[in-house]
């Protein structure tokens, strides 16, 4: 028997579909990506990216064929100080004028004890670096009330600012630094099915 061309790619075809998790896309009002650094070697400032979006393939039942595709828009960096702000988004920092957004695309996905680790390529002023994201508080799906499938998770990760050409700082008197090099990343997000 002989299969045609055509019927080759119909069954590769069908084998992708089955293969690809089902589809989500990012409920930018109920996600929140926030971020904490050391100031003064005291205290930890916090702050928040406010505009994000993305897209994601996601089966609880096999982590695998997971897919995390999401950009942040860095003009969107809120600390509550809007001097601060300013100068985060000068080329002290994330030079949002020639790098306007964080990226992450993940490549593997892997089961945990306490849930799930994606690893991934994050994307921060024209640098990119694989990081690991500890994911938790996996929902199961749910329905709401506007007919919609919706599924939550929690992540975190830390990334030292210096690895993506972030290195503006300001010895102090006392000594040590102004500002921390290791950020930590909290990420909350809600994804609606397709």
């Amino acid at each position: 028997m002989t299969l045609s061309a055509t019927s080759v790619t119909d069954t590769q075809n069908r084998n992708a579909a089955r293969d690809e998790a089902p589809a989500y896309t990012l409920d930018a009002s109920h996600s929140h990506v926030g971020f904490s650094v050391r100031h003064m070697m005291i205290s930890n400032v916090r702050g928040e990216f406010t505009q994000l979006a993305g897209d994601a393939n996601w089966d609880p039942n096999r982590p695998e064929a997971t897919r995390i595709d999401v950009t942040v828009d860095v003009n969107s960096i809120n600390t509550r100080e809007e001097k601060r702000d300013a100068h985060l988004k000068s080329a002290d920092f994330f030079d949002a004028a020639n790098f306007p957004h964080i990226t992450f695309r993940s490549k593997n996905t892997r089961r945990t004890d306490d849930g799930f680790e994606v690893t991934g390529d994050l994307t921060i002023h024209g640098t990119t670096r694989e990081v690991k994201l500890a994911v938790e508080d996996v929902t199961p799906e749910f329905a709401d009330p506007y007919g919609f499938r919706r599924v939550g998770a929690s992540a975190r990760t830390k990334v030292r600012r210096s690895d993506f050409g972030m290195k503006w700082n300001a010895a102090l008197e006392a000594g040590g630094v102004l500002v921390g090099d290791e950020i930590s990343i909290q990420i909350e997000v809600e994804l609606i099915r397709k």
